[in-house]
């Protein structure tokens, strides 16, 4: 119970109160007025709502860091990779993009259980193989991916058109996007199942098992190589789910999985590497803070903004926010 409190004192503090405690100085020295605090509040609910598809996305690159101990460098790419088979159900099937989920989960577990078993785990506990080819290896993979989706779909952009699209329900005066709100439950529920998954399963254990101690947990007589290439599956799985929640509200092209591995990474070392606890809060402060600067200073600094968090945070917290929540 102790931890949970840590965390959740965390969040606040980190999501709503440094935040509001810079509206209050501005209102203190009258640069700012009532209205520059209803939107605070209406761009720390998009920030939140933004913040909880970041952090599945974050999640399935902790997971397979935490046991593999590579950077995955196509982890955009196949999010990308999983937004095309859902604009491709959309279109030609009529399957409304979350439902697709339902597709592109399982199909791209299946694409990067292929990549993991044949592509990566070759590569990976041979010593006569620097780590960096391992790494590079990805990229070359995220390559692959990218020009495959040009040359099917071509570099135009695409998007989907659901009949919900512009929908929005009030609480008061703040307003909750439709098509966010569901994908963030939508990831909630993901991420509860994840936990129970790891918590409660014989596999689940097993990866556990692997990501703290790998040579232990082969003595323990855990399959380890198959347990390596698993997860990189189940992390590209999330990610593929991700996609799917995030296509009716961006748009789409082949380039888009670079800026997504970014995001993905500096999610990663904000939580601290390995800790799944750590990237949902990771996800939700990136999300905040990009939504906070493209309110207040400019949307072309959006980027930018996560940017000057991830740099605070290597200088002035190297292990992440897992040093603060232990887990």
């Amino acid at each position: 119970m102790a931890t949970i409190a840590r965390i959740l004192i965390l969040a606040g503090v980190i999501l709503i109160g440094l935040p509001y405690a810079l509206v209050g100085i501005g209102m203190a020295m009258g640069t700012m007025g009532i209205n520059d605090l209803f939107q605070m509040t209406q761009t720390i609910v998009i920030g939140v709502l933004i913040g909880g598809l970041y952090a599945l996305i974050g999640i399935g690159m902790t997971l397979i860091m935490g046991v593999m101990g590579i950077i995955n460098l196509a982890h955009g790419q196949i999010l990308m990779t999983s937004m095309y088979v859902t604009f491709v159900s959309f279109k030609y099937l009529g399957l409304d993009p979350y439902v697709s989920i339902l597709i592109t989960m399982p199909s791209l577990f299946l694409v990067a259980l292929f990549i993991g078993r044949y592509l990566l785990d070759p590569l990976i506990g041979r010593e006569s193989i620097l780590p960096e080819n391992q790494v590079l290896m990805t990229v070359g993979i995220g390559l692959c991916l990218t020009e495959i989706m040009r040359f099917i779909f071509t570099s135009n952009y695409q998007s989907v058109r659901t009949s919900y699209a512009n929908k929005a329900y009030y609480i008061g005066s703040v307003s909750f996007n439709y098509p966010l709100t569901i994908a963030f439950f939508i990831a909630l529920m993901l991420t509860v199942g994840l936990f129970l998954f790891l918590m409660k399963t014989d596999i689940g254990r097993a990866i556990r098992a692997t990501a703290q101690d790998k040579e232990a947990a082969t003595l323990m007589g855990i399959p380890q190589r198959k347990i390596t290439f698993s997860t990189y599956a189940l992390g590209s799985a999330l990610d593929a789910a991700a996609g799917s929640l995030l296509l009716p509200v961006y748009y789409l092209f082949p380039d888009l999985g670079g800026p997504f591995t970014l995001k993905a990474f500096v999610i990663t070392i904000l939580g601290g590497l390995g800790s799944t606890v750590g990237a949902i809060l990771g996800g939700l402060t990136l999300g905040v803070y990009e939504s906070l600067g493209a309110t207040f200073i400019s949307m072309g600094y959006k980027d930018a903004v996560g940017m000057v968090i991830f740099l605070l945070v290597l200088t002035f917290m190297p292990g992440g926010l897992k040093r603060v929540t232990k887990i």
